[in-house]
């Protein structure tokens, strides 16, 4: 009887291990990474060098940084102008746009 729960509890683990991974898979297979649409300090990876990675943007829609979105929403999110009034896209490549001043 022992060997049976055993065998049981064994089963059910291994199940809902595989349903996480593959629900994760899933998830991370509907998203892309978005350039210049984190909001500083909020950013998934990607900020630039002297970076160790997520959370390193220092500027609102950096353009160096990345987060992750929905898969093909990126270049159609609605983002604020930029200062000179052009508008702002988000982009699936790094942009020369919202850089943290050097100094």
């Amino acid at each position: 009887m022992k060997t049976t729960n055993t065998a049981l509890i064994a089963t059910a683990f291994a199940a809902a291990t595989a349903f996480i991974g593959a629900t994760t898979a899933a998830t991370a297979a509907e998203q892309e990474k978005c350039f210049g649409v984190a909001m500083a300090g909020k950013n998934d990876c990607a900020a630039g060098p002297g970076t160790t990675c997520a959370g390193t943007s220092k500027v609102d829609y950096q353009g160096n940084a990345w987060k992750l979105v929905d898969k093909g929403t990126c270049e159609t999110m609605m983002l604020p102008k930029m200062e000179n009034g052009e508008e702002r896209m988000g982009s699936l490549e790094a942009l020369e746009r919202d850089l943290p001043m050097e100094g």
